[in-house]
């Protein structure tokens, strides 16, 4: 039997992006959304997902999701997890803050509204997860875990804050060397918080690997894909020592550069294709093939933390795959009981036709109108 589905029933968003006024109710099953590119097709996805990662999944500035000439924007979503809730989140451009809220009620911090729509947005974009830097792939880590393990979430709150702060320091001990000692005392805290984050990752990898590798055949990619935790901490220490002795050893290097040099903010989430780079020596369509078998892992995670098939938001990820391959994605992500799924493309014969049951609705300037399906 499989597990339950969160069920997004309404959707409501003002003046975000070019989606001026827009209030969509949606069945259990899903939605599929049909307009010309430019319309607001991934801006409602965008909307939608904003309230699962509280930012923009494009790396927007929150102003910058504003529609052009008001003062700031709001999502609100009535969805069914455990129970029915009502989220929302509003930006006021004037004071450049943001609110959240949970049934009415206004939360104190952003992090108690985190992953509070458990959701997963596929999009053709997904392909510099294996084609970008090692940035891509460590925020793709991040986000994952962050979702899904408060440990992880609050570790990762603050490594960042003490990279900042000794990396401030290494700047002014660069300047003045007798402030060596300001950036010392930065290090306990991040060897402290970096040894959680690094546990936490290769944990999720080597759990997640094998599965990793069945994705990709399964697809129907010749050659063995496998994914490994790269590090340039010694594997024999225990992680807060090898990290503590690290940064001891580096610090020398990081004032001269300015900069911290070890730790996790370094590290690489390694995909090969019969041992060779994927990001170096894959084509784009098993670069794709790998990109997916990724958003995948992260769904079956949510699922295993939160007991529900997660929402998954299509954003036409199939544009560049041949109907074989689409087919057998679809198949796999209904395998173990297929989410609520809201699919966005730009034409309907574009609908795969394991998705054609799904009821339409057509988006033009950034209003949608639902149809008959």
């Amino acid at each position: 039997m499989s597990d339950p589905r969160v069920w997004l029933r309404r959707a409501a968003t003002r003046d975000f992006r070019n989606l001026e006024k827009v209030d969509l109710d949606l069945p259990e099953t899903g939605l599929a959304l049909i307009g010309e590119n430019g319309h607001g097709k991934t801006n409602l996805l965008e909307a939608i997902y904003y309230l699962q990662i509280l930012r923009s999944v494009r790396g927007a500035r929150d102003q910058d999701l504003v529609r052009f000439g008001t003062r700031g924007f709001h999502i609100a979503l009535a969805v069914r997890t455990h129970g029915d809730h009502d989220l929302g989140v509003g930006f006021d451009t004037a004071g450049k803050r943001k609110r959240v809220s949970h049934d009415g009620l206004a939360l104190p911090r952003m992090s108690d509204a985190f992953g509070g729509l458990p959701s997963v947005m596929f999009s053709p974009r997904d392909i510099q997860l294996i084609a970008g830097a090692p940035g891509e792939r460590r925020r793709y880590l991040d986000l994952v875990l962050a979702l899904t393990s408060r440990r992880y979430l609050l570790a990762l709150q603050q490594y960042r804050a003490s990279l900042l702060q000794r990396n401030a320091a290494l700047r002014e001990a660069g300047k003045h060397a007798e402030r060596e000692d300001a950036v010392a005392a930065w290090e306990p805290a991040l060897a402290e918080s970096g040894a959680t984050i690094f546990c936490e990752r290769t944990q999720w990898v080597a759990n997640h690997s094998a599965e990793f590798t069945r994705i990709c055949t399964a697809i129907g990619e010749e050659g063995e894909q496998r994914m490994t935790y790269r590090t340039s901490l010694p594997r024999d220490l225990e992680p807060r020592e090898a990290l503590t002795a690290a940064l001891q050893r580096q610090r020398p290097t990081d004032i001269r550069r300015g900069m911290t040099h070890s730790g996790p903010h370094r590290d690489d989430l390694h995909l090969t294709l019969s041992d060779r780079d994927l990001r170096a020596f894959g084509s784009a369509g098993q670069q794709r093939t790998a990109a997916i078998a990724l958003r995948m892992l992260e769904a079956a995670t949510l699922r295993s933390e939160c007991g529900l098939q997660p929402l998954l938001l299509l954003d036409d990820p199939f544009a560049e795959l041949d109907l074989r391959r689409s087919a057998r994605i679809l198949a796999l992500l209904g395998s173990d009981g297929l989410g609520q799924t809201i699919l966005v493309v730009p034409r309907e014969s574009d609908i795969p036709a394991e998705l054609l049951s799904l009821d339409r609705a057509r988006i033009q300037s950034g209003h949608v109108v639902r149809t008959d399906s």
